[in-house]
Parts: C-alpha cells; structure tokens; sequence
C-alpha cells in the first residue's frame, strides 16, 4: 500500500471512530482477558490514542476492596493536575476488560501516589434507587446540562499523563455525598 492510502486508511477509521461508526477492526481478548495487542496496534496506527489508553500512563481498575489507607479529601485546584473533587477526561476500559474502553469524565477522589489518583466513573444513564451510583445532579463537566451518577462499584487508577483535560469540579458538598458512599462501601476515610 502506498502512503497516501496508508494516510487514507488511518483517516478513515479516525473519522468512523469520532462518529461513533465501527473502524471495522474487531477486538478479540487474548487469555488473560485484556485485549489483544493486535487490537492495541489498531489504534495506534489511526495515531488517536487517547491519553491514560495505553502505556506506563494507562487508566486501569483497580480492586477497591484491597485498598487500605485511603484518603478521602476535597482539595480541587486548577493547576492542570488532577486532585480529590476533581472531574477529568480519561480513557475508561469497559467492564467486559476486553481492550475496548472510550474517552470519558471520572470524578478524582483521592490521591493514591505521587503522580498516580483513585478516580470514579460519572454516567449520564440515570440510576436512581441503584446502591452502586451517587446522583450528582447536573453541572458544568456535562456541557448538555445532563444530570449525571457516580460509579462507585468501579474505581481506576489515572496517572498525571493519562488524563485529557480538567472539566470542572464538584462543589464540597457533592464530593461528601460520594465521600460517604465511599467511605461506606470500601471503608475509606
């Protein structure tokens, strides 16, 4: 193939993947259940990773249950690094663990290593009476004004380079609510 139909072939499959449209590469799960490098080398050959996809910086979930020692404190500042209170972008795995995932907001909620933050998925799905979601209401990280949950059945970890951008920040008492509910399910303080 040529460059120019290389160049074609990449710009194609990151237009279909901006769309929502399928880039016609499928992603298979190898044994352990992550998914295959085939399907890794698939995005990197569009050049559109997104940040926390892949790499040392990657986003990943992590077993809330075995966390000890976890600090849950309300500190936002708007210095380009994530804090507790936080909302920022990152690339998100999906629960099925098999390589796909897509771009989306977690609430920071705590600070877990020098460059590395706990964080929690937020959903504009509704899931009023579910134990495994806090409704935050509607705020300025959901450019639609659509009211929005917070996941605290699934918490990953993001690191400093794997995180998009800062879309805003829960006001104290919105991080208290999903403080407590934390506090309550994983015995975090």
């Amino acid at each position: 193939m040529t460059d120019t139909g290389r160049f074609l072939t990449a710009l194609r499959r990151a237009i279909r993947g901006l769309f929502g449209a399928s880039t016609g590469s499928s992603t298979r799960a190898d044994a352990s259940g992550r998914g295959s490098v085939a399907s890794v080398r698939t995005s990197i050959s569009t050049g559109l990773l997104s940040p926390g996809q892949a790499g040392p910086s990657a986003t990943v979930e992590v077993d809330p249950k075995g966390l000890r020692g976890v600090d849950l404190s309300y500190a936002p500042s708007p210095d380009g690094q994530p804090d507790p209170g936080e909302i920022v972008w990152t690339w998100v795995p999906y629960e099925e663990r098999d390589g796909r995932g897509k771009d989306r907001p977690v609430v920071v909620v705590a600070a877990s290593g020098r460059d590395t933050f706990l964080a929690v998925q937020l959903t504009s799905k509704a899931h009023e009476g579910s134990r495994d979601f806090v409704a935050l209401g509607a705020g300025a990280w959901d450019a639609a004004g659509r009211p929005s949950w917070a996941n605290i059945d699934r918490v990953f970890e993001v690191h400093s380079g794997g995180m998009r951008r800062e879309a805003a920040s829960l006001d104290s008492e919105r991080y208290l609510k999903v403080a407590k509910a934390l506090n309550a399910r994983y015995g975090w303080r």
